[in-house]
């Protein structure tokens, strides 16, 4: 199988510096590395050329954000499996077989994560993915090794591969086909939850979604936005909100869009009671934003509900916050 690895870039100089030599390292001659240029203004692919000239560059027109930057360039690259992965990510030796054998052999896995460890404490799952992704009932995502930010140890307890709900799109591995099939990551998500979203829609067409824990990288995290830029809790808030709204089957859509709503709101009380208003504002506009977009939403899930794959009845704040559950394993 041919395989392109495509790190999206944004202004990214110093992180392609740091970070771009270990994925020439452990990557063998017949992979294809892109940077894919989210219009960025520094000197960063300046870098790349005169640095790296085997590396192949895409030049998208704008900054689209994560979905739209991906969506541009991966209409400028042939390869049978796609590796999205972000500019902050450290790769190791082992980290491209264990994943391209899984694709050899499983036809119907048509998308995969690595496990993701924290570049600053490497003993530690990072944030973002750790070693896979789950949604509960509430859509709350949520990861083994990461619940909510209570971070576990590796101690190599999810090691073995195993389904899970959603991959991380710090280090994202699909299909081409199946990305062109399913139209991609949805562009009005901008950045921040996307990959749910087309993990989701992947499912309801049968497809599996895969955690290889013999494949290891580690990600800094919050290097293009930190976690108390107010914008990252906007975005978060919002395209939770809007994946539900365009994947959760009509039976439960209702409670699980009421509840969600007054749980934000007790999440926006509470950055106002830690002397953090202005996240208690990206709140609101979250909320004003979802409901700016309720037509357009209804409209996409029309294809998709005829299809949705939903039987989730696990209420990961009930057990977190009230039973004081803090690791996944723990989880019911």
């Amino acid at each position: 199988m041919k395989t392109a690895v495509i790190i999206l870039n944004w202004n990214g100089q110093k992180l392609l510096e740091q970070f771009l030599p270990s994925i020439v390292k452990y990557s063998s001659e017949d992979i294809a590395i892109y940077v894919a240029d989210n219009a960025s203004t520094d000197n960063s692919i300046q870098f790349v050329k005169d640095n790296f000239p085997t590396i192949k560059i895409v030049l998208n027109k704008e900054n689209g954000g994560y979905a739209k930057g991906y969506n541009d360039a991966l209409q400028h690259i042939t390869a049978d499996i796609y590796c999205l992965i972000n500019s902050d990510i450290e790769v190791t030796k082992n980290w491209l077989p264990p994943i391209l054998n899984i694709f050899e052999q499983e036809e119907n896995t048509a998308i995969i994560q690595p496990k993701i460890l924290d570049f600053k404490e490497k003993n530690k799952f990072e944030y973002a993915g750790a070693a896979g992704g789950f949604i509960d009932f509430f859509g709350y995502p949520y990861c083994r090794g990461r619940v909510f930010n209570n971070l576990e140890s590796d101690k190599g307890q999810y090691d073995l591969t195993s389904d899970i709900f959603w991959a991380s799109g710090a280090c994202f591995f699909i299909r081409s086909t199946v990305f062109h099939q399913l139209g991609g990551f949805d562009e009005d998500y901008f950045a921040h939850q996307e990959e749910i979203d087309l993990c989701w829609r992947a499912q309801n067409e049968g497809f599996s979604v895969k955690y290889v824990g013999n494949s290891a990288v580690y990600h800094v995290g919050g290097a293009t936005l930190q976690e108390s830029n107010p914008r990252k809790t906007y975005l978060n808030f919002r395209n939770s909100l809007l994946t539900i709204l365009k994947n959760v089957p009509s039976k439960n859509l209702f409670l699980v869009i009421f509840t969600r709503l007054i749980l934000d709101g007790i999440a926006g009380l509470k950055f106002a009671l830690e002397l953090r208003p202005i996240h208690t504002w990206s709140v609101l506009k979250a909320h004003l934003s979802f409901y700016k977009n309720l037509y357009k939403f209804f409209k996409k899930r029309k294809q998709i509900q005829r299809k949705s794959n939903y039987s989730i009845h696990t209420s990961v704040v009930w057990q977190h916050f009230v039973l004081q559950k803090k690791k996944f394993n723990s989880l019911k």
